[in-house]
């Protein structure tokens, strides 16, 4: 049988109470006695259960990170910042995919509920802002990637109308006047802001902006290809395109090529995220940055400074910036 923390305490000569304050780096114990006590852990082999006892304490040091899906990859070097960040705390992150379905996204948040769990972190959700806001209320969550408008949930993310704004003002400078986006059809918040950032940049570039220019369908590369057929069949066809992804940038420019267009001078692409395909792609990927890593580890932070007795709220903005490569460097003048 396993030792129990009675038996070291037996071989140690000390109670159970001293032990519990050397598992927990207490410095009311002296050397002596913790040497003691060390020695018997090691002497039976003694593991803590470190589970009960911190649920006993309503403390798991672990925090929880929803993401919609495994498919878009640029969560994996948030989630190494979170990782990273949360480890000088002395806490762990534990990942889960939701799928973007709800019964299950709320099951996973039952994890809150039942106190194994210490926070949440959402990398996008399905819940609406009214049941975010009672979850903020209960416990300590924070919302990642996908910004929600009037949710006062903390929120750690970029400015997407912004960054939308500087990569179309980008494509109007090197020459391009009619320029399509790549939307998504499930009006994601975070496509909504880059859809207004494509649109205030035309408008204060006095470009008359039309509805027909935005191509809207999943995050899917496949839409991406879509988008170029759509784009191709119109009368006054578009010579540059923004897309809400790297994935659907490249998925503009598999078609686009496939088709006969060459891809960086007389067709511009500009992708979003900076995934690490984009440097690797033929011709590689023009894209907006996210600080990917750097969100992570803020995310990080700020929740524990919550869990800990902290009072952040509302959104904080990192810094994007405007990656240029091949899809975009040889446009002609138009």
């Amino acid at each position: 049988m396993e030792a129990t923390i009675k038996d070291v305490a037996k071989l140690a000569g000390v109670s159970v109470a001293t032990i519990s304050r050397v598992l927990n780096n207490s410095a009311v114990v002296s050397p002596e006695t913790a040497e003691k006590v060390n020695e018997a852990i090691k002497e039976l082999n003694y593991r803590p259960n470190f589970l009960g006892r911190n649920l006993r304490k309503r403390e798991t040091n672990v925090i929880l990170a929803l993401i919609p899906s495994t498919e878009h990859t640029y969560y994996s070097e948030i989630l190494h910042g979170m990782q990273v960040e949360a480890l000088n705390y002395g806490y762990d992150v534990f990942m889960s995919t939701t799928n973007s379905y709800r019964p299950h996204e709320e099951r996973l948040l039952g994890m809150l509920r039942n106190r194994t769990v210490d926070a949440a972190v959402l990398m996008g959700t399905v819940l609406d802002d009214a049941v975010l806001k009672e979850l903020s209320e209960q416990y300590c969550i924070a919302l990642c990637c996908e910004p929600r408008e009037n949710s006062d949930v903390l929120t750690v993310t970029i400015d997407n109308e912004k960054a939308a704004y500087d990569a179309v003002s980008y494509l109007i400078s090197i020459g391009h006047r009619k320029i399509g986006m790549v939307s998504t059809e499930g009006r994601a918040p975070s496509s909504v802001e880059r859809e207004a950032g494509y649109i205030r940049a035309l408008k204060e570039h006095n470009i008359e902006f039309d509805e027909k220019y935005i191509f809207r369908d999943s995050y899917d590369y496949t839409s991406g290809m879509k988008a170029v057929e759509y784009f191709m069949r119109m009368e006054n066809k578009p010579t540059a395109v923004f897309a809400v992804s790297d994935f659907l940038a490249a998925g503009v420019i598999k078609k686009g090529t496939e088709t006969g267009i060459n891809i960086g001078r007389e067709f511009s692409v500009i992708g979003f995220d900076n995934i690490s395909m984009t440097e690797m792609y033929t011709p590689s990927i023009t894209t907006v940055e996210q600080p990917c890593f750097e969100i992570g580890k803020t995310v990080s932070r700020l929740v524990i400074e919550n869990i800990t007795g902290g009072n952040n709220k509302g959104r904080v903005f990192l810094n994007h910036r405007l990656v240029c490569r091949q899809s975009t460097e040889n446009v002609r003048k138009i």
